[in-house]
Order: structure tokens, then C-alpha cells, then sequence
């Protein structure tokens, strides 16, 4: 599933009025903030947690009669729908809070929050996605910070085959991975479900000539 573009007021009214809850970013063009949430949006989107959820981007200037409909002042504005009638939302940018309202209304997150357990498994799973996994800001096309932009340069150079885990799309998952793993900050890199390190080991290890045999373990 993908995020959903909206382009017409009766679009608008069939989507929201759907079984689905639908998470409705309201977002202009001009402001990066809202990419950011759109981001994060498309992230959670290809998620198996977030099935029962339905993801909408509404240019708020375009369609200003549901916008004034729902006081939307600034972008980026969150409204969460069901059966047709907002149900909550969130004003400006805040990755923790769209992550659990968004697995609140999923009803994904009692079962993670209240036990370790079932984390820790995610955790394991995720770290096992690919014989390279990374946990950055952003994901390996869009980098959201300066350290994770210089390790995808690196670990792009190698050619070796990684996939990437967006930490700012799931606060459980970031602040969870640190515990784990023992390792406070991002990125992260782990070969075959061990941790390597971040960007200063990854660096230490080009100079050694030993980048290449680490990741192809």
C-alpha cells in the first residue's frame, strides 16, 4: 500500500468514508516539513502493522473546502478519519506521536508496548531483513542527517546489497534498537544480524582496507 494523492473534494469524501481508518496528512508543496511526514507516511505504509490503515496526502491550498472544513491553519496538519468523522490529530511536526496514534489506530500497539518480548522479536526480525541492514534518519535515497548521508556515500561505493530501516518512521524501534543493541546513537550497521557499528567504525574500516570483507561475511 502507498500513500494515497488526493485531487478532488468527492475523492476526498469516498476515501475518509471508507471502512479504513484513514491518516490524512494535510501538506503544500512548498514546505519540506510536510515531506518529512510524508516520509514517514510512506514508510509505515509498506508495513504489515499498519495494515488497517489508509494513508491520504491532501494539498490543503488546492482543496481549501475541506481545509477550512477542518480549521487547518499551517502545514503539516494530521487528521486521523473513521467512518467519515475526524477522531483525533496532529498539529505540526511529530514523528513519536504520528508513529503511536498511527499503531493506536492500527491496533498494533498494546501488543508491542506491553510486551518486551514481542519488541525484541521485531527488533530480531528487522536487524535479519537483509545481510546488510542499516537504521538511519531517512532511507539510503533520502538521507535525513548529515552521518547517515556520508555512510550510504561509503556503503554505496562498495556495492554490496543492504537494505535500510528509517528510524524517525517508528520511535519504538529507535529508541528500543539503542537498548538492544547497546549502541546510543544512528546509524547503525549490522552484517548478518551482528552489529558492526556506525559511521566512525565504518570509516575505520575503508581506511584498513576491510570494509568490503566485513560486509560480505
Amino acid at each position: 500500500m502507498a500513500v494515497t494523492n488526493v485531487t478532488s473534494v468527492d475523492q476526498y469524501n469516498k476515501l475518509i468514508g471508507s471502512s479504513l481508518v484513514s491518516v490524512a496528512l494535510f501538506s503544500a508543496e512548498w514546505a519540506d516539513q510536510c515531506k518529512q511526514i510524508l516520509a514517514v507516511m510512506s514508510e509505515m505504509a509498506k508495513q504489515a502493522p499498519f495494515g488497517g490503515l489508509q494513508f491520504l496526502d491532501i494539498p490543503a491550498e488546492d482543496l481549501s473546502e475541506v481545509s477550512l472544513k477542518h480549521q487547518i491553519d499551517a502545514v503539516p496538519t494530521v487528521i486521523f478519519f473513521k467512518a467519515g468523522k475526524a477522531v483525533d490529530r496532529i498539529d505540526g511536526v511529530d514523528v513519536a506521536a504520528l508513529t503511536a496514534k498511527c499503531r493506536k489506530f492500527a491496533g498494533a500497539g498494546d501488543s508491542t508496548v506491553e510486551s518486551g518480548d514481542s519488541l525484541e522479536d521485531r527488533l530480531k526480525a528487522l536487524i535479519n531483513r537483509s545481510n546488510v541492514m542499516i537504521f538511519m534518519k531517512g532511507d539510503r535515497n533520502t538521507p535525513r542527517c548529515g552521518f547517515s548521508k556520508q555512510l550510504i556515500g561509503i556503503i554505496n561505493e562498495t556495492g554490496v546489497q543492504y537494505d535500510t530501516f528509517d528510524i524517525l518512521t517508528d520511535e519504538e524501534v529507535r529508541q528500543g534498537l539503542k537498548v538492544f543493541s547497546d549502541w546510543p546513537t544512528y546509524p547503525q550497521v549490522y552484517v548478518k544480524g551482528e552489529l558492526i557499528g556506525g559511521l566512525d567504525i565504518i570509516k575505520e574500516l575503508l581506511t584498513a582496507g576491510e570494509l568490503n570483507a566485513t560486509l560480505n561475511a
